[in-house]
């Protein structure tokens, strides 16, 4: 059975992908030389055989004249012929009737040919012509001469031409056994520091330390993939840093409220098993114990919610879209309201659109509204405005707090952040975290001053996006209207 005419080339391009570099290098090096050595060969022989060929006609033309002036002289019977040296160059007088003379002991020449005839009959001066139909080649040139004509003949020898190739065969071969030693050797050269980069690369996946760089050496391509993977070294510690300083902050963080809970339901066991939970806890006190046990479990649960989406970083499944702004921030207070009856939220919202993913968004929001209705009074709403302003949507939350410290102001958004009036206040530290990563992977920026109820002013500004058709005229929700959540 035949193979497939494809099969061989594919084996073949396998077989030299599978070859290292500096093979493929040396490969290529002594190919290359190995063609130009070929070319050169083609190119000089051409040359060499039109050189030689040239000489020895100059010489036959020479012969011929010298040759046909004693024939014209003496005539072409009577012209003198010295006998043959034995090597040499060959004579022949054609005379008129067509016969031929020779010098004695002479090796015979080649039959005189038509066009020769046609120049001992006058039908031409003079023609060059090569006979290769013996075991010896001839060059012969006839030359009018009287009534007859003159030749002068030279075996065709290629010896020196084949001594030129075998010469350049050797030469040749040296050159491709040498440009594959010297291609093997650039390859070395310039492929150590690809092999020194593999090595720091491979000590670095087996001891897994990731604060050694590798050393910038080279220039050009070699610097700039260096440089590269010691980016990716960086950004690789910065991941672990934070992957590491993630897990420390929320066992930190856990432990508190672990803490609690244990303590609780130990002494919930501890009296239930003794039979005096009833007298050693009143039902007023059960019912407190209780709510704390509650108060922690949702604890917990808020702050697991948190870390999981914290932990997700700019991942996410959720499509963008273009949006409404507005109804994104209604949909926030509507929830903040549902998860805490006593928060206020006064609402002041122009529909602007914005390319966004709507559930990060809505998080971001809720989370700007949870931590404002921490700080703000009872009898104070938590101001909640939308607008845009040039190119942006500009996003404010202000409480009637007491706002925050200065010396906090550039920690607000750390992850497990809080200062030190809000420690015995509920929150993980993480909401405000939360928001600065999702204006971040919205390309926005998000800030914190000082509102003019004294309270604090979180400010988030996206890029504004152009909406999908014509829609109605602005709506304003204000905290005197009707539709203010409460």
């Amino acid at each position: 059975m035949s193979r497939p005419a494809g099969r061989e080339p594919r084996r073949l391009t396998r077989w030299w992908r599978r070859r290292s570099l500096r093979a493929r290098l040396t490969v290529i090096a002594a190919t290359a030389i190995a063609v130009s050595v070929f070319v050169a060969f083609q190119v000089a022989s051409e040359l060499l055989d039109w050189e030689l060929r040239d000489t020895a006609e100059n010489q036959l033309r020479a012969d011929s004249r010298v040759l046909a002036t004693n024939a014209q002289r003496a005539g072409l019977a009577h012209v003198q012929l010295p006998p043959y040296p034995g090597s040499g160059r060959l004579v022949r007088v054609i005379l008129p009737d067509g016969s031929t003379r020779t010098p004695a002991g002479q090796p015979a020449l080649p039959p005189v040919s038509e066009h020769a005839g046609r120049v001992a009959q006058g039908a031409s001066a003079d023609l060059m012509e090569s006979n290769d139909s013996d075991e010896d080649g001839y060059l012969i040139y006839t030359l009018r001469a009287g009534d007859g004509a003159v030749q002068v003949a030279q075996v065709a020898d290629d010896s020196p031409i084949n001594r030129f190739g075998l010469g350049m065969l050797l030469i040749g071969l040296l050159c491709v056994v040498g440009g594959a030693l010297v291609g093997r050797t650039v390859a070395r050269t310039g492929l150590a520091p690809i092999d020194r980069l593999t090595a720091a690369a491979v000590r670095v996946a087996h001891t897994r330390d990731l604060d050694a760089d590798i050393p910038d050496e080279g220039g050009g391509e070699i610097r700039r993939l260096i440089q590269s993977i010691n980016d990716m070294l960086a950004a690789l510690r910065d991941s672990r840093r934070a992957q590491r300083l993630l897990a420390e902050d929320a066992a930190h963080e856990l432990k508190t409220p672990l803490t609690s809970l244990r303590l609780n339901a130990e002494l919930l066991i501890r009296l239930d098993r003794s039979g005096t939970l009833d007298s050693a806890l009143p039902a007023e006190s059960r019912t407190r114990l209780l709510n704390d046990l509650g108060s922690q479990v949702a604890e917990l649960s808020t702050l697991a919610a948190e870390l999981t989406d914290l932990a997700r970083g700019d991942v996410s499944d959720e499509n963008t879209e273009v949006l409404d702004l507005a109804d994104v921030v209604v949909a926030a207070a509507t929830r903040a309201r549902s998860r805490v009856p006593d928060i206020e939220v006064a609402l002041d919202v122009t529909s602007v659109w914005v390319s966004g993913r709507p559930a990060a968004l809505q998080r971001a929001v809720l989370n700007l509204i949870d931590n404002a209705g921490k700080w703000s009074p009872a009898d104070q709403p938590v101001q909640v405005r939308l607008r845009a302003e040039g190119a942006s949507a500009v996003l404010e939350v202000d409480d009637a707090g007491p706002g925050i410290d200065a010396a906090d102001v550039p920690r607000v958004f750390d992850r497990f952040y809080r200062a030190d009036s809000a420690r015995a206040l509920p929150g993980s530290g993480l909401g405000l975290s939360i928001v600065q990563r999702v204006v971040d992977a919205h390309g926005g920026r998000a800030g914190v001053a000082r509102s003019a109820r004294g309270g604090a002013l979180l400010r988030v500004d996206l890029p504004a996006a152009a909406p999908p058709a014509p829609i109605a005229p602005i709506a304003r929700f204000t905290a005197g209207e009707d539709t203010a959540a409460r």
